[in-house]
């Protein structure tokens, strides 16, 4: 009997240990990829936008794109300033991934585009906006090709891809994929609508709708970390 209760723990040792390099190799990996996120503290770039909500029909825009860590972003277009929601658009990998204190959860191996991907679930132990973020990563360059983010507003699902800005996880191209509750633009994008009796009465009545829809953004260069200030964000605002 002595023999068969040391047995039974000698096994659950084993699991144990074989548990805890896993979920060890995903925190590293989580914290090693926010490092390297949060070490640009601003960006200028150079945008082709394209919008594509269920309710609305909107152009695709040009302009350029301003973005400051934590939390503040503007889009100026070609011909005029919209200011985007930034609690709805997390443009940003890093409004995506958790600050503070977090809990990681190995999920184990996917495949992305034919690429092996290390996907791990980010839980905030501090309260937040956001409750869960799932995240899949390319171990070998460090960057996030698809992520998943559940928060107080909704839920984001984005898929990135990379080129000669990888070093600084920049992506040349993103695709966010929107399913967010109580969804409204800011009056800066809604007078972009097309002029007919659906947008009138949306724009006239400030409705708010339920938003189903993608963001298809291209970068086409990037000026990084030049010192924007936070009063830009506060002007021209409608």
């Amino acid at each position: 009997m002595i023999k068969r209760y040391l047995l039974l723990f000698s096994l659950l040792i084993c699991l144990w240990c074989n548990a805890q390099p896993a979920e060890s190799n995903a925190s590293s990996l989580f914290y090693a990829l926010r490092t390297k996120v949060l070490t640009v503290h601003d960006y200028v770039a150079d945008v082709k936008m394209k919008i594509n909500v269920a309710y609305m029909r909107l152009p695709d825009l040009k302009g350029k794109l301003y973005f400051k860590y934590p939390d503040k972003i503007k889009f100026e277009r070609n011909g005029g300033i919209s200011i985007l929601p930034k609690k709805n658009m997390n443009l940003a990998m890093s409004n995506l991934i958790p600050q503070g204190k977090v809990m990681v959860i190995d999920a184990g191996y996917d495949t992305l585009g034919g690429k092996k991907v290390h996907v791990i679930k980010v839980v905030p132990e501090d309260e937040g906006n956001i409750v869960l973020s799932k995240l899949w990563i390319d171990e070998q360059a460090l960057v996030a090709l698809r992520t998943e983010t559940t928060s107080k507003d909704g839920t984001a699902k984005m898929e990135l891809t990379y080129g000669m800005y990888i070093s600084q996880a920049l992506p040349d191209k993103v695709v966010l994929y929107l399913d967010v509750k109580d969804y409204k633009l800011p009056k800066g994008v809604t007078m972009d609508y097309d002029d007919n009796e659906t947008n009138s009465a949306i724009k006239s009545s400030g409705t708010k709708k339920s938003s189903k829809g993608t963001i298809q953004i291209t970068y086409l260069n990037y000026s990084i970390n030049t010192g924007l200030n936070d009063d830009f964000f506060n002007s021209n605002t409608k």
